[in-house]
């Protein structure tokens, strides 16, 4: 997601404060808690943190407005996706190595860039051809076809619906999957500008994919506040090889954790990205801003569980009204707010709008690493940052 037109980016960095960069560790038999209070003990331990250069230039295009990634084990290589929309160069794809251990977090190193192309293999300028440009927000691997699925938020002013769609690794389209038309852009339903595809997922077996709204559809309810938590994000899941959606749960985001800092008046929260545990868990990110100066201003970044199997199918349910439907339950796993600010041991100086998670490298004790990236949304006040845990089992 970008910061509306002519306004202060809501994903301006400030520096943090928090507790101890490492905190205990636990089972998964914690209760669900609310978006308020801190976990118990968190499964992140945090490795390090890497930056691209601002607005760095590579084989003609400007790096940056990295929404999302995801890593080719085989190849040990990362793909990442920029929400550029095609208004600085065409919209793209970069792929990186980067190297992780158990101690740190090395320099990234871009290896390449490939345009997303339509299926005739033009390339998706401002317009091709009368046909909007996408606007890529997520990203995935699919190892056993080699391919790429993406999400794109669609262009709410043209009707250019969001879309889930699968490419070749030249970039040329390989099909558009058909969504419900709950996804439609109206005025009075379906989805908020800008606050719609942002979050994708692939089942372990590569043969299914959810996707995850940002916020509540118009009819479902209204974006958080600093007061009240959100109406229901709508995660969607497909079975890739028919095309055909399977069934849909509902999440509830967080309120904005933090009001404002004055005169700014611009905060906001949403979930910007999903990414499966096992069969049928899933990790959630929200991030939160907070527009203003000084600590109690910036981005907020909580990691939480769910279990798709809770809750209830609302893929038939035109309007989740109260009592219509049950959402799933949500236990907060870190609040990286932890990882932030002075401290004893290893600390981030800052967190920045942190859109793309993904699995990485498993680590030479056996636990698997946790990668993060941010979209700096091309700004000079913003980062892309790489940030790399050890995901404690």
């Amino acid at each position: 997601m970008k910061p509306p037109a002519n306004s202060v980016s809501r994903r301006r960095l400030v520096l943090g404060a928090g507790a101890a960069a490492v905190l205990g560790l636990g089972g998964w038999a914690a209760q669900p808690v609310s978006a308020a209070a801190q976990p118990a003990r968190t499964r992140l331990r945090l490795i390090g943190e890497s930056r691209f250069a601002h607005r760095l230039q590579f084989q003609g295009t400007t790096v940056g407005g990295l929404s999302g990634i995801d890593y080719d084990a085989a190849n040990d290589r990362y793909y990442l996706v920029s929400d550029d929309g095609s208004n600085i160069n065409p919209a793209r794809f970069y792929t990186a190595r980067i190297a992780l251990d158990m101690n740190g977090l090395g320099p990234a190193e871009l290896l390449g860039v490939t345009a997303l192309r339509p299926a005739d293999d033009g390339t998706y300028a401002a317009t091709l051809r009368g046909v909007q440009a996408p606007d890529p927000e997520a990203i995935r691997w699919r190892p056993g076809s080699q391919t790429l699925l993406w999400t794109s938020e669609g262009h709410a002013l043209t009707g250019v619906a969001p879309e889930l769609c699968e490419s070749r690794l030249d970039g040329t389209l390989v099909r558009s999957f058909t969504l419900p038309a709950m996804f439609d852009f109206h005025l009075t339903r379906g989805p908020r500008i800008n606050l719609n595809l942002e979050g994708l997922a692939l089942s372990l077996d590569g043969n299914r994919a959810w996707i995850a709204m940002e916020n509540a559809m118009r009819q479902d309810g209204p974006p958080p506040t600093v007061q009240a938590a959100g109406g229901p994000c709508r995660f969607t899941q497909l079975d890739l090889a028919s095309g055909q959606i399977l069934r849909q749960i509902a999440y509830m985001p967080d309120a904005i954790p933090r009001a404002p800092v004055a005169p700014a008046t611009q905060a906001d929260n949403g979930v910007v990205e999903i990414l499966m545990l096992d069969a049928d868990r899933m990790l959630v990110l929200e991030r939160a801003y907070m527009a203003g100066w000084g600590p109690q201003a910036g981005n907020s970044l909580r990691l939480y569980l769910i279990d798709t199997r809770q809750g209830s199918d609302t893929l038939a349910t035109p309007v989740l009204r109260a009592g219509a439907y049950r959402a799933v339950d949500k236990t907060l796993i870190a609040d990286f707010s932890a990882f932030t600010g002075p401290g004893p041991g290893r600390r981030l100086e800052r967190l920045d709008n942190t859109e793309g998670l993904a699995w990485g490298p498993v680590l030479p004790n056996g636990n698997r690493s946790l990668v993060f990236i941010s979209d700096d949304n091309f700004s000079s006040r913003q980062i892309s940052q790489w940030l790399a845990f050890e995901f404690l089992d």
